[in-house]
């Protein structure tokens, strides 16, 4: 239970972090996400800077840290940093073809699910 808290407290701070971010953020004459890339840049920052920390300091902390700051924070904040970390980690163990998979899968199949989910929308709302 204590784990399922800390992981929905994170969630909602890092949820509302982006919510506001992205709402500070300059939008005008602009097409470009900019509101969305910078929390993707800096959720990527902050999940390196979380697993460094995790990753030097003892056993009893690593778990509520990586559940609150990583799965919460950074989870709600932004799942881009998630998937960035795994590239890394295939990266330094020297998982090369893996990591090419899964950004290819990701990026290809993310595009088109959002794409068929637009779709599968279309043919709901035309039934309707």
């Amino acid at each position: 239970m204590k784990q399922l808290i800390l992981v929905f407290l994170g969630g909602g701070f890092g949820s509302i972090a982006r919510f506001l971010l992205v709402k500070i953020m300059p939008n005008e004459n602009t097409n470009f996400p900019w509101g969305t890339l910078t929390v993707n840049l800096l959720g990527c920052f902050l999940i390196g800077l979380i697993m460094g920390y995790v990753s030097r300091h003892s056993v009893e902390s690593r778990s509520d840290l990586v559940l609150f700051l990583g799965i919460g924070i950074c989870g709600g904040f932004t799942t881009f940093s998630a998937f960035a970390f795994e590239n890394f980690s295939f990266f330094k163990s020297e998982n090369y073809l893996n990591s090419i998979a899964y950004i290819s899968i990701s990026i290809f199949f993310g595009a088109m699910l959002v794409y068929l989910g637009f779709l599968f929308e279309k043919i709901i709302y035309l039934r309707i």
